[in-house]
């Protein structure tokens, strides 16, 4: 069958063999892949560490009968570089790569969005010097955008049981709980037990995350920071219906 060529994200690797790797990426164009890279594991391997996760590659791959396989492999970009050298850095990278992976379940659907989405994350997380964000800050807003391209964005400006809006008018109500099984602020009379009560401004954050006003976003209180990312890994988690271990490092952060 004749090969196809596309870019991608390295998401994971795993041990095959003796010397060869599956590699995860999340592509371009034809979303997620699972593929075989043969012999990456032995010293004089023409890949090296093109294939390792946080790497943007341009690869060519040929179908096989259960996995395809990688047969050229070129980096376009090695993000992993500069966040190894950070470990909360890096502890943000390892929850996008996990979270883009659970947030594609079928292999080989496209899914351009929550691809750009991955790269600009990547990016940003990246940077240093004066353009430098908070990690866990690029992370949640990376989290509640992803959240939002597969149809799970948070209810942050109505009740997200009655559709009442929020505000102070004559038609508003009062949005004083966020329910994660609800999808988002709930009013007072469609609050569930055991719903959180978070400050008006860690729902102000969330929406300037999930919105992408990073001015807003970096005048926020650090209290507030924690609390938004609280609830963005709850509400996470709650949607995947399991649980992103690399948080629990992210959170330890």
């Amino acid at each position: 069958m004749q090969g196809y060529r596309d870019d991608g994200v390295v998401l994971r690797t795993q041990k095959l063999g003796e010397a060869d790797r599956i590699i995860t990426l999340l592509t371009r164009q034809n979303g997620r892949v699972r593929a075989v890279a043969k012999g990456v594991r032995r010293t004089k391997s023409r890949f090296g560490a093109r294939l390792e996760p946080f790497t943007h590659v341009d690869v060519m791959l040929h179908p096989g009968r259960s996995l395809d396989v990688i047969t050229q492999a070129e980096v376009i970009r090695p993000y992993g570089a500069p966040l190894a050298e950070d470990y909360p850095r890096y502890t943000a990278g390892t929850a996008m790569l996990e979270t883009a992976e659970r947030l594609t379940p079928m292999e080989k659907e496209p899914a351009l969005r929550q691809f750009l989405l991955l790269i600009g994350g990547l990016r940003t997380l990246s940077e240093t010097g004066e353009d430098a964000r908070e990690p866990r800050l690029v992370l949640d807003a990376y989290l509640l955008r992803s959240l939002a391209v597969a149809g799970y964005a948070p209810a942050l400006e109505e009740c997200s049981h009655c559709g009442a809006q929020g505000g102070s008018g004559t038609e508003g109500k009062s949005l004083g709980a966020f329910a994660v099984a609800a999808g988002g602020m709930v009013c007072a009379d469609c609050r569930p037990p055991g719903a959180a009560s978070p400050a008006p401004q860690t729902v102000a954050l969330m929406l300037a995350l999930l919105r992408g006003d990073w001015d807003g976003a970096m005048r926020s209180e650090r209290r507030h920071r924690v609390e938004c990312s609280g609830l963005v890994a709850a509400y996470l988690q709650w949607h995947l219906e399991h649980s992103i271990r690399s948080l629990r490092h992210v959170e330890r952060a």
